[in-house]
C-alpha cells in the first residue's frame, strides 16, 4: 500500500492525501508536480525512476489507511541530478 507522504521532497509543499498535484516514483519518493516537471524534469533525483502521478485513496480506504505522517525534505534537492 503506498504511503502517501504529505510533502514534496524538493519544495516541502503540503500534498494532503486528495491532491492530483503529487507525483512519485516506484520507491515512493514524492514530490509536486511543479518539482517534478520543471526541476527534476520527471526523473526521480534519489533512483533515476520515473514520476507519475500518484492514485487518489478513496476516503473510505483512507479512513481505514491513513496517509503517512513523516515528512522527507531535501533542500538540495534541485542541484542533484538523477543517475
Amino acid at each position: 500500500m503506498l504511503e502517501l507522504r504529505p510533502g514534496c521532497e524538493c519544495c516541502d509543499r503540503d500534498l494532503p492525501p486528495d491532491t492530483r498535484e503529487a507525483m512519485i516514483c516506484t520507491f515512493e519518493c514524492t514530490f509536486c508536480a511543479d518539482c517534478a516537471r520543471e526541476v527534476l524534469h520527471g526523473v526521480c533525483p534519489n533512483c533515476s525512476g520515473e514520476l507519475v502521478r500518484r492514485p487518489i485513496r478513496p476516503p473510505a480506504a483512507l479512513a481505514r489507511h491513513p496517509a503517512a505522517t513523516t515528512r522527507v525534505f531535501n533542500p538540495d534537492c534541485a542541484g542533484r541530478k538523477a543517475g
